[in-house]
């Protein structure tokens, strides 16, 4: 189906269109699970919200109409995953088993390509900010994640969550003023 957008692929899904459902995943599996692995370096947990993901996609297909995050299909795609893995690390939590949620060091091409998206100017203000202010960030403002949903995802109280997003916002105020 090449030509076809994500949205008129999401929309064909919720028709019960198969080939447009296997066309999706083709095309956002690789990086959805680059994003996860990001978060989460349990392979087995990637594995279970990616097929998590999928079905809902399956599942919810008519009920798209757009994505808080970006208005995209790929936005709510997104949405749908991070909020499984939100899920996951909760049952984790109640296994009594802590996830591994230790960030990677070397900057992800993602966050390359939003730095540049953003501008010079932000995106510089976005580079500079400490690792775990950047998270946040990105958990809450690009991801659309609550700030109970971020500290589930970072593994850190909402408290500090918090605290962390008031400082990322005055950081990125200073540098932009």
């Amino acid at each position: 189906m090449p030509g076809v957008d994500e949205e008129r692929l999401v929309r064909a899904i919720a028709g019960g269109d198969r080939a447009a459902f296997e066309e999706l995943y083709r095309r956002t599996s690789p990086w959805l699970a680059v994003r996860l692995r990001r978060r989460c370096s349990d392979e087995q947990v990637v594995a279970e919200v990616m097929q998590e993901t999928y079905l809902a996609v399956w599942q919810a297909a008519g009920s798209f109409a757009g994505s808080a995050v970006d208005g995209t299909a790929v936005g709510w795609l997104w949405t749908i995953a991070a909020r499984r893995l939100v899920d996951a690390f909760r049952r984790r939590a109640r296994q009594d088993r802590t996830p591994d949620t230790s960030p990677v060091p070397a900057p992800a091409a993602e966050d390359e390509v939003l730095a540049g998206a953003l501008g010079d100017e932000v995106g510089g203000a976005l580079r500079d900010l400490a690792p775990e202010l950047r998270q946040v960030l990105q958990a809450m403002v690009l991801d659309g994640l609550t700030v109970r949903e971020t500290a589930v995802l970072l593994g850190v109280p909402e408290g500090t969550v918090k605290t962390r997003a008031r400082r990322a916002r005055t950081a990125m105020r200073e540098a932009l003023s």
